[in-house]
């Protein structure tokens, strides 16, 4: 018993500055989530029912929307540059990762699912648009939808990711072949508000896109695990793999924890 516990010990991993961030980006966006919750709703509250829109009342509290604004636009201008910060699977765009194995054989077997998510990802927020567009939701919905989005995001990093479990089947974020398509996802129900600043947050997001899906076009070696070093595991500066482990074994030890008391309870 005593041996298991060391081994169990040995195995654990300090989360790395890199997955640090990301549980950062989790707090701050969920923060900004509630904070546009609570403002909608006190907007649903007392303005509801007079006619001025909640784009209007935002653009009167430009703390607020400035804020929303500044956040995104910067995390979407870093990722344009090698950042140590950022994760392997964003970076592997970057010709200074990009470490050769010797091997020729590019292979990216995600790559039809890549074109299966971003079809059903747009049919899935056409349906939210036109409820947009048919006044059942107005802008405040469509903004709430892109910071749950955005905090969804963070969750797929750092718990489960629906794509990459259903559709991709890439073994990590490091080897996503979407993985900066993330803004361009978060803010896509944007495109229903006509606004500069979410025109312009959806403008960055799809650049940012087109980058990278032109550095896979000219580049698809440093996106393949067989031809790039930097995506093996001895490599990689996140070790969310191990986190995630962690975190399986402690819901394990909980559930275990919880059928014991819930079995003395019923004794």
């Amino acid at each position: 018993m005593t041996q298991k516990k060391t081994r169990r010990a040995k195995r654990r991993v300090k989360l790395t500055p890199v997955s640090s961030y990301h549980y950062f980006r989790l707090v701050y966006r969920s923060v900004l989530l509630l904070a546009v919750l609570v403002f909608y709703i006190r907007y649903r509250l007392n303005m509801g029912g007079s006619g001025i829109e909640i784009t209007r009342l935002l653009e009167g509290r430009p703390v607020i929307l400035g804020i929303l604004w500044l956040v995104f636009a910067v995390e979407m201008v870093l990722r344009f540059f090698p950042a140590k910060l950022e994760s392997p699977g964003s970076q592997k765009q970057f010709a200074r990762n990009y470490i050769r194995t010797g091997e020729t054989n590019i292979e990216i077997p995600d790559n039809n699912a890549a074109m299966l998510v971003a079809l059903i990802w747009i049919c899935f927020n056409v349906f939210f648009g036109a409820l947009h567009m048919s006044g059942i939701f107005d802008d405040g919905i469509m903004i709430i939808i892109s910071c749950i989005y955005s905090v969804c995001d963070m969750i797929c990093i750092l718990f489960f990711c629906p794509f990459q479990t259903w559709f991709l089947k890439n073994k990590c974020c490091s080897s996503c072949r979407i993985y900066n398509w993330d803004y361009a996802m978060i803010f896509t129900p944007m495109f229903f508000v006509r606004k500069t600043y979410s025109w312009t947050l959806l403008a960055m997001s799809l650049i940012l896109m087109l980058r990278w899906e032109i550095t896979f076009f000219l580049h698809p070696e440093r996106f393949s695990p067989v031809t790039n070093g930097y995506l093996h595991c001895k490599n990689c500066s996140e070790k969310l793999c191990t986190h995630k482990r962690q975190l399986g074994r402690l819901w394990k030890e909980i559930e275990r924890h919880t059928a014991k008391r819930l079995k003395r309870l019923k004794g």
